[in-house]
C-alpha cells in the first residue's frame, strides 16, 4: 500500500497533464490547439536545454543553434528530397547531436560565465552560416513550404502527433536524468571537484550530456518545422536561446516538469498579452526579474517548499551515486 502511494505520489502530475493533453482538443477553441501544440514544442525544447542548465550547472545562450539544426534538417529533407516526416525525425536528432558533438567538445572545457559566451558565440557562429548560405538554407528568406504529411496535417491531428513524439522524447529523458548518468551530472553540477576527485571523467559526462541535450533540442526544431510550415534562421539566433531560459527559471530547473511547465505559463502569456499589446518583451522582463527576486527556485521551489513532492536528494549522496554509476559508465 505504502509502494502504491509513493508512485502516485512521484507520477500523479505528469499523468494528470497527459490526460489533460489528450482532452483538450475536444474542448477548447482551434487557435487555442495551436498554442497548445507550441507549447509541446517549446517544452521539450526547453527540457533538453535543462539538461545543461539544471542537471549540469552550465548556462547555455547558445542551445537554439542544435534546434535550429533540427528544423533545417527536416526542412530540407521535406522540401528538397521529399522525406517523409517520420524519416526526418531522427536524422535531424544525429545532425543536431553532432552539432553539438563538435561544439561541446570546446564548450565543455570552461566553465560559469566562459561557458556561456562561447556557447552563444558558436550559436552565433551557426546563426550566420544558416543566414549567408543562400543556395543551401534560403538565407533569410528561410524555407517555406514545409507541409505535414496528409495523414496529420489537421491541426488536431499533429497536435496529436506532437504529443506523442513528445511524451515519448520525455520518457526517454526522464529516465536519463535518473539513471546513474543522470546523478552523475547532478553531482558534476554541485561539486565538480568532489566528483573529480572520486574518479569520474568530468569533461567528458558533461560533452555527453551536452551532445544528449542538442539531439532532444533538434528533434524539437523538427516538430516545429512542420507545425509552423516554415523554418527561418532567426530559430538559431541567440534571442532565441533566451526562451528555453525563461521557460526553466519560471518552471524550476531542479524539478524534471519544471521547464514543460515554464513552456504552458511562457506561452500562455505570449498569447495573451500578445493580443492587447506590442509590448511583449517589456512584460516578459518584467516576470522574470519578479521570479528571480520572489521565486528564486521557480515554481516547483514554491511547491517543494510546501511539502508536495519529496525533498531532492543532496550533493553528497548525488556524488555516492554518481560514484556508484562511474563504475558502470567507466
Amino acid at each position: 500500500m505504502a509502494d502504491n502511494n509513493g508512485l502516485f505520489r512521484k507520477y500523479w502530475l505528469p499523468l494528470t497533464l497527459l490526460i489533460v493533453a489528450v482532452i483538450l482538443p475536444h474542448v477548447v477553441p482551434h487557435f487555442w490547439v495551436h498554442v497548445f501544440n507550441e507549447i509541446l514544442i517549446l517544452g521539450l525544447f526547453a527540457a533538453s536545454f535543462n539538461l545543461i542548465f539544471g542537471y549540469m550547472g552550465q548556462l547555455s545562450f547558445g542551445h537554439a543553434a542544435y534546434y535550429g539544426v533540427g528544423a533545417y534538417t527536416t526542412g530540407l529533407l521535406m522540401v528538397k528530397l521529399k522525406w517523409p516526416l517520420l524519416a526526418c525525425l531522427p536524422i535531424s536528432m544525429i545532425t543536431a547531436g553532432i552539432a553539438a558533438a563538435i561544439l561541446g567538445s570546446f564548450c565543455v572545457r570552461l566553465r560559469g560565465i566562459y561557458f556561456a559566451i562561447l556557447t552563444m558565440a558558436f550559436g552565433q557562429l551557426v546563426f550566420y552560416i544558416v543566414f549567408q548560405w543562400y543556395s543551401f538554407t534560403g538565407g533569410d528568406n528561410g524555407l517555406q513550404g514545409i507541409n505535414p504529411p496528409e495523414w496529420i496535417f489537421a491541426t488536431n491531428l499533429y497536435y496529436y502527433f506532437s504529443l506523442a513524439i513528445v511524451t515519448i522524447a520525455m520518457v526517454v529523458l526522464y529516465y536519463i536524468t535518473e539513471s546513474p548518468f543522470g546523478y552523475t551530472m547532478r553531482a558534476i553540477r554541485d561539486n565538480s571537484e568532489r566528483t573529480e576527485f572520486i574518479g569520474l571523467n568530468v569533461q567528458r559526462y558533461m560533452h555527453i550530456n551536452f551532445i544528449i541535450a542538442g539531439m532532444f533540442a533538434g528533434l524539437a526544431g523538427a516538430l516545429w518545422g512542420p507545425f509552423n510550415r516554415s523554418v527561418a534562421p532567426d530559430l538559431c539566433n541567440w534571442q532565441h536561446s533566451g526562451h528555453p531560459v525563461f521557460m526553466a527559471i519560471i518552471g524550476g530547473p531542479h524539478h524534471f516538469l519544471g521547464p514543460m511547465i515554464g513552456s504552458v505559463i511562457y506561452t500562455f502569456l505570449n498569447a495573451f498579452v500578445t493580443g492587447f499589446t506590442e509590448y511583449w518583451p517589456l512584460v516578459s522582463g518584467v516576470i522574470i526579474i519578479l521570479v528571480v527576486l520572489l521565486m528564486p527556485g521557480g515554481l516547483f521551489g514554491i511547491i517543494k517548499t510546501k511539502g508536495y513532492f519529496a525533498s531532492k536528494t543532496t550533493a553528497m549522496a548525488d556524488a555516492n551515486r554518481a560514484d556508484t554509476g562511474g563504475s558502470q559508465h567507466g
